[in-house]
């Protein structure tokens, strides 16, 4: 399904982020600052068998991301999980998960940046507080404003020079801790604590999320029907092996892993001294600040959506002239994530977080179930083995997740969904 050319006197978007930037920004979505602290969560709740549900929990976020990977195969338009319900379920159920995933996008971006002042702050302490912390506030979310106004390739580059600074000290840390591993502490066959299970499955399923946003921004990829689900399926056998290596080596050297509040620095300063100690923090701020990069990239792409199919003022649907980029939603974005960021509101839309993910998972799981027995036998689209388990297999899997989460986010979701179908009602014609 091919996004309609626009009209003669109407831009349109470019066709400008190849196979491999793909790639890159789909791990830099997944691969946050979380896992500088995922081996002591994982530790403490788990014990030894982490790296184990570590590599477990890849195989599992792995049926969702061929959900999204057949999916993607179907459409080359912007949109991603909203444009799968809309097209299997309708325009409500379409616009109630893609207004779910938008308000996360915007409550991450104001949470991202507060997070990187305070990580900016361990080596310039004025960012901690008053006009330092201001600073960087402001001048983290207008630099990638405009960086992704002025044009979708300045935004694809970064976000991959992004990815590179994150992965690199992680590289380093498994590349010389492996060579100092114990591992009697890091591979063992001892069985997980059974009271901690759903905390950890929670912990580690969420520690690969992100992949979701990559198809939002579909209309500027170069062959997105093939491109993307090739991305998505490189990005968690990345990831997962990432991820696993990472706690191989924190596990393996740092007998306190439990204990530790900056668990991948203290384990560096233990085998290779401070210097390496000191990359892994600096790699931790790059992680908030390459996640963001693309919130902010992805983000405004399910609001251009929304806006085109009538959700929303007209002027959010239009395409800059010069850069071809969806410029006044990205400002938008870029706005009210500001305002959040600044007065500390997005804490009550954080709690959405984790249900809204849910319900994409959920709303896209099933929509694949739709498309195809609509367009599953077409020669050009990807074609997942077993027929519908997988996507089955996903479903019971984002339900089981969805009834472990709390009432609050529960509650908040609820509220969030109730807007939605109110403004529903304000719909305009389609551009």
């Amino acid at each position: 399904m091919s996004t309609p050319a626009p009209p003669p006197d109407r831009p349109g978007f470019v066709r400008a982020v190849s196979r491999w930037q793909i790639v890159g920004l789909s791990i830099n979505d997944v691969i946050g600052s979380g896992i500088y602290l995922l081996p002591a969560a994982t530790a403490l709740l788990l014990g030894p068998a982490s790296l184990w549900a570590v590599l477990l929990a890849g195989l599992a976020v792995a049926m969702l991301v061929l959900c999204y990977a057949q999916a993607a195969s179907y459409f080359d338009e912007p949109g991603g999980s909203y444009l799968y319900a809309r097209e299997a379920f309708g325009p409500f159920v379409g616009f109630e998960i893609g207004w779910m995933v938008w308000l996360t996008r915007i409550a991450s971006a104001a949470a991202l940046s507060n997070a990187l002042a305070d990580a900016v702050a361990r080596f310039w302490p004025a960012a901690g507080s008053g006009g330092g912390r201001l600073a960087v506030v402001v001048g983290s979310l207008g630099l990638l404003t405009l960086i992704n106004v002025i044009g979708i390739k300045s935004a694809a580059r970064t976000g991959v020079a992004l990815v590179i600074g994150k992965l690199l000290p992680l590289l380093l840390f498994v590349g010389i801790g492996v060579f100092y591993v114990d591992w009697s502490f890091a591979i063992s066959g001892q069985p997980p604590p059974l009271r901690n299970l759903g905390e950890a499955a929670l912990l580690l399923l969420f520690a690969y999320a992100g992949f979701e946003n990559i198809p939002a921004a579909a209309g500027e990829f170069k062959n997105p029907r093939r491109d993307v689900p090739f991305a998505l399926m490189t990005m968690i056998a990345t990831v997962t092996l990432i991820y696993a290596a990472v706690q191989l080596v924190a596990q393996g050297t740092l007998p306190g892993l439990a204990q530790s509040q900056t668990p991948l620095a203290d384990a560096s300063a233990a085998f290779s001294g401070e210097t390496l100690a000191l990359i892994l923090t600096v790699g931790a701020t790059i992680s908030i600040l390459g996640t963001n990069s693309n919130t902010m990239l992805l983000g405004p792409r399910v609001l251009y959506a929304l806006a085109h199919d009538g959700f929303g003022p007209r002027l959010l649907a239009g395409i800059h002239p010069r850069f071809h980029t969806p410029a006044a939603a990205i400002i938008t974005q870029g706005a009210l994530a500001l305002a959040l960021a600044l007065s500390g509101s997005f804490v009550q839309l954080a709690m959405l977080s984790v249900v809204a993910r849910l319900f994409a998972y959920i709303g896209t799981a099933l929509s694949v179930l739709v498309l195809r027995r609509r367009h599953g036998n077409r020669p050009d689209v990807l074609q997942l083995p077993g027929g519908p388990a997988i996507p089955v297999i996903a479903l019971l899997l984002s339900l089981g997740l969805l009834a472990s989460a709390t009432w609050l986010n529960l509650v908040s979701a609820a509220v969030a969904l109730l807007i939605g179908a109110l403004l529903y009602r304000f719909r305009r014609a389609p551009e």
